[in-house]
C-alpha cells in the first residue's frame, strides 16, 4: 500500500483535502493502482520552525506578501 507523506507548513482544512485529493489522483494514475490502496497523511510544522534561504517560512511569507500582496 503506497503512502504519501507531505510536511509543511501550517495548512487551513480546505488546503489539506485538496492537497490529500490531487495527491491521490495523480498518483493513482501514474502507479496504475486504485486511490484506496494510497494512503496520505500531512505532517503540519510551524512556519517559525523550518525555513529557506536562511530566513524562517514565516518571515519569507511576510516579505512575499509585502511584495505581492495576498496572493497565496
Amino acid at each position: 500500500m503506497p503512502y504519501i507523506t507531505v510536511e509543511s507548513g501550517v495548512l487551513s482544512d480546505t488546503q489539506k483535502e485538496e492537497l490529500i485529493k490531487q495527491l491521490t489522483e495523480i498518483s493513482s494514475e501514474i502507479m496504475k493502482i486504485p486511490q484506496e490502496f494510497l494512503v496520505t497523511t500531512i505532517k503540519e510544522v510551524p512556519n517559525k520552525n523550518f525555513g529557506t534561504g536562511g530566513k524562517t517560512i514565516d518571515k519569507v511569507k511576510a516579505e512575499y506578501i509585502q511584495t505581492h500582496g495576498n496572493q497565496m
